[in-house]
C-alpha cells in the first residue's frame, strides 16, 4: 500500500497554501509526517491511501498498527493451459505479498475438468487466484494482476468485448470477486517468457504434479 500527504502550510505571507505529495511506501508515512510537523507551520494534515481513504495523523497511527497485520503490496501471476486431446486443463498461480514486515509467496496449481478451451483455462486460473487472496485476508487493497492472456485481461479491463457465453460467465464471477474484496486492480499483459512461474505450475498440474505452498521469502 502506498500513501500520500495533503497538508495546509502557513507561509511567511498572510496566505495559507495546500500542498499534496506524490505517493510513497506506507512504512515511510510517519517519517514524512513527523518531519513536516517539526516545521511548526503545518495547520492541517491528512494522509490518503491509493483507495482514496483519508485519515488524520492520530487516526493513521492506530490504523498503521492494524495494516501491519494485513497483506499488502500484492502481485498476482496466473496462467492456464489446455490439452486438446484429453480436454483437461491446468491452472497455475503465484502470488507475492508483504505482511508484518515480511515477504511471502503462494504457489498453487490445479487440474481442471469441464473446461472447453485455453481462454477458459486462463479465466479459471484467475478465479482461483482471487479465491486465494480471500483466504489470506486481502480486502480493500490495491492488487497487481499479471498474466500472458490478452483475452482475459483486456476483457477484464473492458477494452475488448466478451461475446462467448462461457467466458462471460467466468468474467462475471471474477468481477464479483473483485467487488467483494474491494480490490483496486492494476492489470499488466506479460510476454509468455515473463510469466514462467505460473506457466510452469499450470504444466505441472497437467502432468499430475500438485503444488500448494505459502512460504516466507528469505
Amino acid at each position: 500500500m502506498e500513501m500520500k500527504i495533503k497538508f495546509k502550510y502557513k507561509s511567511k505571507t498572510p496566505s495559507c497554501i495546500w500542498f499534496e505529495s506524490d505517493y510513497f511506501p506506507r512504512k515511510e508515512t510517519m517519517i514524512h509526517v513527523d518531519d513536516l510537523m517539526k516545521t511548526g507551520r503545518v495547520l492541517d494534515l491528512e494522509i490518503i491511501d491509493e483507495m482514496g481513504n483519508s485519515w488524520s495523523r492520530k487516526e493513521f497511527i492506530k490504523l498503521n498498527q492494524e495494516l501491519d497485520k494485513e497483506p499488502e503490496n500484492i502481485v498476482v501471476y496466473f496462467d492456464g493451459g489446455f490439452d486438446k486431446e484429453s480436454h483437461i486443463a491446468g491452472a497455475g498461480i503465484a502470488i507475492y505479498y508483504d505482511k508484518g514486515g515480511e515477504s511471502f509467496r503462494i504457489r498453487k496449481n490445479e487440474l481442471l475438468e469441464e473446461i472447453d478451451n485455453n481462454n477458459e483455462a486462463e479465466y479459471a486460473a484467475l478465479h482461483i487466484a482471487l479465491g486465494l487472496l480471500e483466504e489470506i485476508g486481502v480486502k480493500n487493497a490495491p492488487c497487481s494482476i499479471m498474466g500472458d492472456s490478452q483475452v482475459v485481461l483486456k476483457q477484464l479491463e473492458g477494452e475488448w468485448p466478451c461475446y462467448e457465453e462461457g467466458l462471460s460467465r467466468w468474467l462475471d464471477r471474477i468481477e464479483a470477486q473483485i467487488q467483494k474484496l474491494r480490490l483496486k486492480t492494476d492489470v499488466t499483459v506479460l510476454n509468455r517468457k515473463d510469466n514462467k512461474e505460473a506457466d510452469k505450475l499450470a504444466n505441472q498440474a497437467l502432468q499430475g504434479t500438485k503444488v500448494h505452498s505459502n512460504k516466507r521469502i528469505e
